[in-house]
């Protein structure tokens, strides 16, 4: 697995990058198919801080933690990191995926950032694009709940149309269906 570090504000030592990569390799055990990991380490305002992202295959986990000790910072944030990769496997092994319908093809996805103060044609703030894949409503919350997001976009295993399930105010989850016109 492919890890690097950043440093910010903070000089980069020899310890502190053996300590990140040795928790990376250990959460490491937990993922099937490891493609690379970005451990980010900053002091802000005398705090600590630590954000590690692991790719695992299609998933994205991020760990964030802060603390007064650097090496505590980097082991909460794996620690959570952890967490969110054992209850993933927990939810596979109670939830089997059905299969993709022959001839599917990924859709390409494209969002948008709208500033409402600008003009119409000028509201684009920024943009990004990706390919979705079909999975279930309940993979696609857990890959929300893994990346912590408010909301995720995927492409409907069972219709093959774009759906977006988000997390509401209320904290609950919402759905939002697209289909063609």
């Amino acid at each position: 697995m492919q890890v690097n570090i950043t440093f910010r504000h903070l000089e980069p030592t020899e310890a502190l990058k053996s300590h990140a990569r040795e928790k990376v390799e250990h959460v490491q055990r937990y993922v099937d198919r490891p493609s690379g990991a970005h451990v980010v380490l900053y002091v802000e305002n005398l705090e600590h801080h630590a954000d590690i992202t692991v790719k695992a295959g299609t998933f994205l986990v991020r760990g964030q933690a802060k603390s007064p000790d650097m090496y505590a910072s980097i082991d909460l944030a794996a620690e959570k990191i952890e967490r969110q990769l054992k209850k993933h496997k927990e939810k596979l092994k109670d939830h089997k995926a059905p299969a993709p319908a022959a001839g599917w093809k990924p859709v390409e996805v494209r969002h948008d950032v709208l500033a409402v103060e600008e003009l119409p044609s000028d509201r684009v703030v920024k943009s990004t694009s990706f390919q979705t894949k079909p999975m279930s409503l309940d993979e696609a919350i857990l890959q929300l709940d893994l990346l912590e997001s408010k909301f995720f976009v995927f492409q409907n295993a069972r219709d093959h149309a774009i759906n977006v399930v988000y997390r509401r105010d209320d904290g609950k989850l919402g759905l939002i269906e697209a289909r063609a016109g």
